[in-house]
């Protein structure tokens, strides 16, 4: 986990630290960035701050809706495996509220939880020399925007699992403390054999964290808002990616390294936003309307598609806090002024770092398919670090996965093949959902 870490501040550092050098202070420096102090960050609103207060208490508070947590209604959730031998991977559909589906996560999923979050959490804060405090301070800044389904759904897995609210709360807060540089394809309408929407998305993280070793597909099924599928870890409820059956599918790249400090965290990280953008987008318009609309922290660059209403996809770029007139762009395919990706084909957008998808999208343009982005997936992760591969098609509303596992990564590992309208968690002979 050092070499992660070094990552990490090498990335957060304020001044010129040799590498390798790194002391207590030089960490208490960069989080005193990330923590918003002294810089002149946006003062938080009275009702943030009510909510920031009664998230950092981890317990019932005056904010409203904050810790719902309603009385137990009958157990909803189901557990399933689907996929072949050790490609085998844990599918959990979960229904009802938030509060209820978390509590059903956690109850489902108690053992792999338990096992993993707490020596993950001691683990990283630990070589960051960061007591498990600050973690929780960074989660309660950041928690004070995102939508309160995410903090129900927080206490009812804490309920379920039977881990402190406090250190989920901490390991919630390791998406922002800790870098990952992934990738993400587009290509849908002429660019595809069949007008469906593709997309991919190579989450490039660390082996070290071990979270590929408790992985599970999660299918929320909420009573208000649309169903949707994240491929997570055990005790994680934040999205790195995802798609609902509206036909939204939501993927993330990390910025270069050297433009990640200074940034904000009164802003929902992505991992929180993308979760409210499955709950509610129905069309891309709409997904993009919500993601506007929220303040942003540190740098990404996203490709959001919609593969059922509008049947296209887009390449954002945000980047938090420069001056509003540099902080967002969209584009519709790919553009030569994009630094990641400047080379434009028809129906096609990607984020991938120059690792060399284009070649490939502009051989297999017209052609391409689930087998053909699963190829081109395992073709563009950082090597030594490519935790999660998933292409999805979200006109089918399918998805294949692939996991690392042991010393394999995710692009050495064969995929499972979820199809969400054919899949029946419950074991009662019938799909368990509609879109």
């Amino acid at each position: 986990m050092s070499r992660l870490v070094s990552a990490f501040m090498s990335k957060t550092s304020l001044s010129r630290v040799e590498s390798g050098q790194w002391t207590l202070r030089s960490v208490r420096l960069a989080l005193s960035v990330l923590l918003g102090i002294g810089l002149g960050l946006v003062s938080i609103e009275a009702a943030s701050a009510e909510k920031e207060s009664a998230i950092r208490q981890g317990k019932d508070s005056p904010a409203p809706g904050v810790f719902a947590r309603p009385a137990p209604g009958p157990a909803r959730g189901y557990q399933t495996l689907v996929g072949e031998g050790d490609s085998r991977l844990p599918v959990v559909m979960v229904r009802g509220t938030p509060y209820e589906m978390g509590r059903q996560l956690g109850q489902l999923m108690a053992e792999p939880i338990r096992a993993f979050v707490p020596a993950a959490v001691a683990g990283i804060l630990a070589e960051m020399k960061i007591p498990e405090e600050t973690a929780r301070e960074v989660w309660a800044r950041t928690a004070a925007y995102a939508d309160d389904r995410v903090e129900q759904e927080l206490a009812g897995l804490a309920d379920g699992c039977g881990l402190p609210l406090g250190l989920l709360q901490a390991m919630h807060a390791v998406p922002l403390l800790m870098p990952y540089s992934c990738s993400s394809i587009a290509a849908w309408g002429a660019a595809t054999e069949d007008g469906h929407l593709y997309q991919t998305r190579n989450l490039d993280w660390s082996l070290e964290v071990k979270a590929h070793e408790v992985p599970v597909i999660v299918i929320y099924v909420p009573d208000q808002g649309i169903p949707h599928v994240v491929p997570s870890f055990a005790g994680m409820i934040g999205a790195h990616t995802g798609m609902n059956l509206a036909g939204i599918v939501l993927s993330e790249m990390g910025d270069a390294s050297r433009k990640e400090m200074p940034y904000a965290v009164h802003a929902p990280h992505f991992t929180l936003l993308f979760r409210e953008m499955l709950y509610d987008a129905d069309s891309l318009s709409r997904a993009l309307s919500i993601f506007q609309s929220r303040p942003m922290t540190k740098r990404y660059h996203y490709v959001f598609g919609d593969g059922r209403s509008e049947r296209r996809a887009v390449k954002v770029l945000a980047h938090a806090p420069e001056p509003p007139d540099r902080r967002l762009q969209i584009w519709s395919d790919n553009d030569p002024k994009d630094e990641f990706a400047p080379n434009v084909l028809r129906c096609v957008v990607y984020n991938d770092e120059g690792r060399g998808a284009f070649p490939t999208l502009k051989r297999e343009h017209g052609k391409l398919n689930g087998e053909k982005l699963v190829q081109l997936a395992n073709q563009i992760p950082i090597k030594g670090g490519n935790v999660v591969n998933v292409v999805y098609d979200a006109t089918a509303l399918r998805l294949w996965v692939s996991y690392a596992r042991g010393n394999q990564e995710a692009y050495q590992r064969p995929y499972t093949f979820i199809d969400l309208l054919k899949l029946d968690a419950d074991g009662d002979g019938r799909p368990d959902l509609r879109p």
